[in-house]
């Protein structure tokens, strides 16, 4: 049971660690500390759920209806895109980082942008209903003990990412540190998305 779980912690672990819209998402959250508890929560449980259908087998009904998954393409594409151009903009007019809390509007909009970058990302289905799923058929009996592992897996990164982000908040308090990562975070969004929409 336990070497089960350790796989599906390494192998969630490995799947969520790579950079992408969803990561630094919660990155830039982390690092603002805007909403941090809300998003990680809805990452990790985001995954989770996905993860758990993938393990209960969902992934052969998701394979066979590539229309759903086009159109789930061709919407988070956009969104990508549309939000990367917006952190272009603000390279061209980086701000200090404000330490202020987030008011409810702004709550509102960051918790359904974290939702539309987590469920109209193609890639998450691939990753969690897919392949962990694939993998987790493999350990058979133990297969929900190696879905456990990876939803452990994601909870941690994704509490590690939200809260640790604080750390780097001093760096940060320059203008021109802000310019850096929102280029990062539009050339991350921008590729994923025109990505998505090519394929």
């Amino acid at each position: 049971m336990l070497l089960a779980m350790a796989a599906g912690f390494g192998t969630g672990l490995s799947l969520i660690v790579a950079i992408g819209a969803q990561n630094a998402f919660v990155l830039r959250q982390g690092i603002r500390r805007d909403t941090v508890l809300a998003v990680v929560a809805i990452c990790a449980v985001s995954d989770a759920v996905l993860i758990a259908l993938g393990v209960a087998g969902v992934g052969s009904v998701v394979r066979d209806q590539p229309v759903a998954l086009t159109v789930v393409a061709l919407a988070g594409g956009t969104f990508l895109v549309g939000y990367g151009v917006l952190a272009l903009r603000r390279v061209f007019r980086p701000a200090a980082m404000t330490t202020g809390g987030a008011t409810s509007g702004s709550r509102r909009r960051t918790v359904l942008t974290c939702l539309t970058l987590t469920w109209l990302n193609p890639h998450v289905y691939l990753d969690t209903v897919l392949l962990v799923g694939s993998i987790a058929a493999t350990h058979g009996a133990l297969r929900w003990d190696f879905g456990l592992g990876a939803v452990i897996a994601s909870g941690c990164w994704f509490a590690a990412l939200g809260f640790g982000a604080r750390l780097l908040r001093g760096f940060f308090a320059r203008p021109a540190s802000w310019r850096v990562l929102d280029a990062l975070v539009a050339a991350t969004m921008i590729t994923l998305g025109v990505s998505l929409l090519a394929g």
